[in-house]
């Protein structure tokens, strides 16, 4: 069963994304240690993919840095069957539908089990073709979970009545990255998802900065962020993790504050 929800049991909750394999699985697993020690509530796990659609320029570069590096999908679930020796937070995948159909479905849904990964993001899924996976996910106990962006309008209310885990706000249009300023109005979207589920939901992408993680959850239940915590590793590789610890501390602080 997923552990999901418990992210979300003592306040608001802060959910970081670090890419496997960038610039190595060593590295990525003194990060994770690092962000569950200072305060992470749910990790976010990026299987590197060749094409990643929904990305800005800082986690292609991620991507394309594991992948010459020799990442592979198997390697990444070894490496977090050894992660989960210690790391007890719930952890999830970030990745693209074409990475888990090459793998095979359900041999991939069966090693989440196996390595107590409690759900998935596949971005590149439209909300209407998520039978696909859905059904296969639920049979080995793995969420599937939903993305509502700016634009799902009309589609919050049924998207958010089957979502399960976590509702992924999508901030703003266009790629990953971090912006100035976030202008959707996220609490029009919370409004809709609060009236039809009880699922929390926490926003990325875009969010940089404690006084933006500090609004966004506010206005719902939890931040997510990605490129900031990449760029750390873009720029001190191996020597990351510390700054990606103080990083995570001062991204909770500010999540908690919005009490």
């Amino acid at each position: 069963m997923s552990n999901i929800r418990d992210a979300f049991r003592n306040g608001k909750a802060f959910i970081p994304f670090i890419t496997c394999g960038d610039p190595d699985l060593e590295t990525t697993a003194k990060a994770v240690r690092a962000a569950a020690e200072n305060g992470a509530d749910l990790i976010e796990l990026g299987i590197p993919f060749s094409d990643p659609t929904a990305e800005g320029p800082v986690i292609q570069g991620a991507n394309i840095r594991a992948l010459a590096g020799g990442i592979t999908t198997d390697k990444i679930f070894d490496f977090v069957a050894e992660l989960r020796r210690d790391v007890k937070i719930p952890l999830v995948f970030m990745t693209y539908a074409n990475v888990v159909f090459s793998y095979d479905s359900e041999r991939f849904m069966a090693r989440c089990c196996e390595t107590g990964v409690g759900g998935i993001i596949l971005p590149d899924l439209p909300f209407e073709e998520k039978e696909e996976f859905s059904a296969v996910a639920k049979q080995y106990g793995v969420d599937l979970i939903s993305l509502i962006a700016p634009t799902s309008e009309n589609r919050i209310a049924m998207i958010a009545k089957e979502a399960e885990g976590f509702i992924y706000i999508v901030s703003s249009l266009g790629v990953t990255g971090t912006r100035t300023e976030i202008t959707t109005n996220i609490g029009d979207i919370v409004k809709v998802i609060r009236e039809n589920t009880d699922v929390p939901c926490a926003v990325g992408f875009g969010i940089s900065k404690p006084e933006q993680a500090q609004k966004m959850a506010a206005l719902s239940d939890g931040a997510i962020v990605g490129s900031a915590i990449i760029k750390l590793l873009e720029k001190y590789g191996k020597d990351a993790p510390p700054y990606i610890g103080e990083y995570v501390k001062s991204m909770k602080d500010a999540v908690m504050s919005a009490e």
